[in-house]
């Protein structure tokens, strides 16, 4: 998306021959260059069917020129923020939830949109539809925008707004996963609760669990409460039936984890829950739960099954956590339009 990920041949040479052999390509003209972005993208299935640019004005349908300015402030400064919803049945989900947390985030991040809130909607809208997908993910930015390399972009106007839609495949979570305690150093509220593009502490806390074997880290706040993973929030469910989420004042407030809390009460009224809400729980608490997952968008709700080597429960799926992701499957399959906006597809 931005800059260029791929290395030519003649860049090839650098780790190769020696410094006096090395001959740098030039390009000669665009029209070369774009034959060279050509290759990288001549695939039979494109993972990005269609970006909005609000630099270019308009949407994009060839991956080729899929770019960002490399002096757009996100790029240079991580002065960003974004947010995704879910493509599924040619509906988008909660697409307004997402919306407002996106224009939160910018507000704290001191960005202001070039566009209403509206027309931000169209257009997501209206992207989806050209990219023709039925199923996948919905992502976009705003950004303090290009013009410079300078540390703060004041006086300069320039936001921008970019979105693309990603052909990605996803489906219920029923296997169970593992999951370690982050040694990363957590985000501090201020930036905990802003999803901005600087995301390296994520990173570095999902790359820390993958190394041992696990899915994803979680966090422990700095009282010793449990905060959530590197890109997801965590949720309980004690012995005595009681679905706990982490408090949201230190952690992102999930749009996913907004909606099962509430959908879950239907379990409460069948009696299968005792009831549900958020607390500040200890590490030693939630090892002690009856169940764990954790949930987002594409999960919904992925089974926890271990911590730290520590069996959750009896170390298998629980009922009640498949009960909570069939709650959330059904509502992202037949749920109301109010969550479920269809797309026009033409």
């Amino acid at each position: 998306m931005a800059a260029s990920n791929s290395h030519s041949n003649e860049t090839g040479a650098i780790g190769n021959g020696s410094e006096s052999d090395l001959k740098v390509h030039v390009f000669s003209s665009s029209l070369e260059l774009l034959e060279k972005l050509h290759e990288k993208w001549s695939l039979k299935k494109k993972p990005y069917p269609a970006m909005y640019s609000s630099i270019f004005g308009g949407i994009i349908t060839d991956p080729a020129m899929m770019m960002i300015p490399i002096d757009d402030h996100m790029v240079h400064r991580g002065h960003g923020v974004f947010d995704t919803a879910i493509i599924l049945n040619g509906h988008l989900y909660e697409l307004d939830a997402h919306i407002d947390r996106f224009l939160r985030s910018a507000a704290k991040a001191k960005i202001s949109s070039p566009f209403p809130r509206s027309v931000l909607r169209s257009i997501l809208i209206q992207l989806t539809a050209v990219s023709e997908l039925k199923k996948g993910t919905l992502r976009y930015w705003l950004s303090a925008g290009p013009g410079d390399f300078l540390l703060t972009p004041s006086g300069r106007g320039n936001s921008a707004f970019y979105a693309v839609a990603i052909d990605d495949d996803f489906s219920q979570c029923k296997e169970g996963v593992k999951a370690i305690t982050s040694t990363v150093p957590i985000k501090t509220p201020q930036f905990a609760t802003m999803k901005s593009v600087n995301y390296l502490p994520n990173v570095l806390t999902k790359m820390e669990a993958e190394e041992k074997g696990a899915f994803a880290s979680i966090w422990v706040d700095d009282e010793g409460y449990v905060a959530e993973g590197p890109n997801v929030n965590v949720a309980f469910i004690t012995k005595e039936k009681e679905l706990i989420l982490p408090c949201f004042d230190k952690v992102l407030s999930g749009c996913t984890a907004l909606r099962l809390l509430a959908l879950a009460p239907k379990l409460v009224e069948d009696g299968k829950l005792k009831s549900v809400g958020t607390a500040n729980l200890t590490v030693e608490e939630a090892k002690d739960a009856a169940e764990m997952m954790f949930v987002g968008s594409t999960l919904p709700v992925l089974p926890i099954i271990s911590w730290d080597d520590q069996p959750i429960g009896d170390g298998r799926v629980g009922e009640l956590t498949m009960a909570l992701s069939d709650l959330l499957w059904d509502d992202m399959v037949s749920g109301s339009e109010i969550e479920r906006i269809p797309v026009p597809y033409t």
